[in-house]
Order: C-alpha cells, then structure tokens, then sequence
C-alpha cells in the first residue's frame, strides 16, 4: 500500500508543478488545477461513492452502521492520540489514549462507544494540525484526488498519518486491509450524505463553497481549543449562518506556503 500512495503522492505533486499556480484567490492560487480534479471527485462520487453510500444506508441495520462507524472513529482516536504526543499535549494524549484503551476492549475493537456512553468527548487531531501547531499555520487550498477538499499543510498530514500512524497500514492481509479501507470509504460517504446536499443547495458554485467552507473549518480546529466538531456538522452550522465564535474567515487565510 504504501509504495502505490508514494506514487500517487509523487503524482499529485508533479501535477501541481505543471499547471496549479494561475488562481486568483489569494488562498486557492492553484484553483485551476483544483476545480479540474473537483470535478473529477463530482463525477465520481455521483457515479460511484454516493450510490453505494446511499445503498449501504437504507440497507444495513442502523445498529450495524453504528457499529462501523465506531470502529473507524476508534481508529482515528489512536491517530488522534499520537498527534497529542507530537504536539507534547500529554493530558489530551492521556485522555484520548484512555478513549482508545477503553472502546478497543470493553468496546469489542471500538464497535460499542463505551468512553463517550460514560460521559467522555471525542476530540479530534491529525498530523496537519500538528504541523499547525509547529507554526505552519496558513497554507493553499489543495482538492486531492479521491480525497476532496484539503491543503498543501494537510495533504501532506493525510500521507504521514496514511503512511506511518493508521492502523490499517500495518495489517498483513492485503484482502482484509483492501476490504477495510473501502468499507472505511463508505461509511465516511455515508456520514457526509447530509452535507453533500447542503452543498448542492446552497450556492450556484459548489466548489467555491466548499472551498471557503473548509477552510473555515480548519481554521476553527487550529487557531480554537475545541477539536470536537466534525466537518458535516461544521456545514450544518455554516448553512444557518451560526459558525461557532471561534471560526475565521476565509479571506483571512494567508497564502503563504
């Protein structure tokens, strides 16, 4: 698995090389090459992802989608809690590694919520944020290929994470590590169902929406204390125009690399 992201990675760079640096907006410089692989995303998700989403979640028991659901956000709690560590946020790290012990054994490998049914929070961290927390606060608008709306600082997080802390890269069975990695895909489609026609209704250019809207919500995760919302939640907030106090506005973003 790793030698394919390492090509497509290497890809995705050269690809930005060539054509990206013609936008005008100072915090999507590379807008050209962004909306030709948004588009690409679009068609492929209306193909594809969304089909299949929609499918799984009329057809699979709620308590079965639940479960899922909480197996994977039991694995992002173990990325979660190696980011603390980077970011020397030991009490969060404690915390957070406390969550994962906990939902991976009395929680059967985190298909049951115990820690949050006992009243603990979910947080959220990833190796873009730790990267913020290094000082790389500002960075481009990126759109990755199959991944969607991102940054230079994030896309670069999703690799080290892919690459060197989720779980799933280090099972053997490349069967059973291919299976989970879809099955990973749907039910992150499925919980965006919302979302995605929130961003059809609610502007004439959806990219341009989804771009300010995720950028907002980065800034958010960064520059506030509060790691516990998710991004289909933030859209629901940006949509009732009640963005939490401590978003900032995209025109803030920086373009600085």
């Amino acid at each position: 698995m790793h030698t394919y992201l390492k090509k497509f990675i290497s890809f995705l760079l050269l690809s930005l090389l060539i054509g990206c640096a013609t936008g005008t907006n100072p915090g999507d410089p590379y807008e050209k090459f962004n909306r030709g692989v948004y588009q690409f995303n679009d068609t492929l998700d209306s193909v594809i992802l969304k089909p299949v989403s929609t499918g799984y979640k009329t057809i699979a028991p709620e308590f079965a989608q639940k479960g899922v659901d909480n197996f994977f956000n039991n694995i992002r709690d173990f990325i979660t809690t190696v980011n603390d560590v980077l970011q020397f946020e030991f009490n969060n790290a404690l915390n957070d590694g406390e969550r994962v012990a906990l939902n991976s054994t009395v929680g059967l490998l985190g298909f049951v919520d115990v820690h949050s049914m006992s009243g603990g929070e979910r947080r959220k961290e990833d190796f873009g944020t730790t990267l913020a927390s290094y000082g790389w606060k500002s960075s481009n608008y990126l759109v990755l290929p199959f991944l969607g709306p991102s940054t230079l600082r994030d896309g670069t997080g999703t690799a080290v994470d892919a690459l060197f802390i989720d779980p799933l890269g280090y099972i053997n069975n490349v069967r059973l590590r291919n299976q989970l990695m879809v099955l990973r895909i749907i039910d992150s489609r499925a919980s965006l169902l919302d979302a995605s026609s929130i961003l059809d209704e609610a502007s004439l250019d959806p990219y341009a929406f989804q771009r300010d809207a995720y950028l907002q919500y980065r800034n958010t995760m960064i520059d506030g204390e509060d790691r516990l919302i998710e991004y289909n939640e933030y859209l629901d907030f940006v949509d009732s125009d009640e963005t939490p106090e401590n978003s900032t506005s995209v025109e803030k973003v920086s373009s600085a690399n």
